[in-house]
């Protein structure tokens, strides 16, 4: 009679081990899966599909322990998790620089300081070099600026009252991208390389009465 009560007593000490065995490998796991789980959050129906899951394990955790085996431990963790899903943020898509450059046919992509479109705000820029255009981006990969490249007259990196600018001149226009920090003439000298790779040399003109001379 006391050996059935020690084993009923036993058992179910041995079955909340193996449910707290299992709950610490969980939460190993879920360390494990915080790089997927930032991915993942890229992706708003899969990131929402997630929260409802991340819910739903919430609230059984909570009622199931307390009717089965009077666990308040887990109670708790269900709480905090089915609080989790609720204060989550939304999904946060990203737009890739990779996509965005073979969508434009860009060759390289470099930074581009700071560009002041008109009266708008400065806006953090990237250029994106192709052989035909030079695109002027900000953050969400939307066009400041647009550079025909056979027209560039010349693009040069100077520093003025200690701020690097790269001028690019094309046409009856003038681009401006300003670069602050410590990198500055690095970023400035690196996209002014880049822009000279991609811009065709002038020919040179040669006067009426030499071709005559020639001829």
């Amino acid at each position: 009679m006391s050996g059935t009560a020690q084993s009923a007593a036993r058992h179910p000490d041995s079955f909340g081990a193996k449910l707290r065995a299992a709950a610490i490998g969980l939460l190993f796991a879920a360390v494990l899966l915080i790089p997927k789980m930032l991915h993942l959050r890229r992706n708003e129906n899969s990131w929402m599909l997630f929260r409802v899951f991340l819910g739903i394990a919430g609230a059984a955790l909570v009622v199931l322990p307390l009717s089965l085996w009077n666990s308040y431990l887990f109670a708790v963790v269900g709480m905090c998790l089915f609080i989790s899903a609720i204060l989550m943020p939304p999904a946060k898509p990203v737009n890739f620089v990779d996509d965005k450059a073979r969508e434009l046919g860009a060759l390289v992509v470099v930074n581009g300081g700071h560009y002041q479109p008109g009266n708008a705000p400065s806006a953090a820029a990237q250029l994106f070099v192709g052989e035909e255009r030079i695109w002027a981006l900000d953050d969400h990969l939307q066009p400041l600026v647009v550079i025909p490249v056979s027209e560039i007259i010349a693009a040069r990196a100077q520093k003025l009252d200690g701020v690097w600018y790269l001028r690019v001149r094309w046409a009856d226009c003038i681009a401006e991208f300003s670069y602050r920090g410590v990198f500055a003439e690095h970023l400035a000298r690196t996209a002014e390389a880049t822009l000279a790779g991609v811009i065709r040399p002038t020919l040179p003109v040669i006067p009426a009465k030499a071709r005559a001379a020639r001829a």
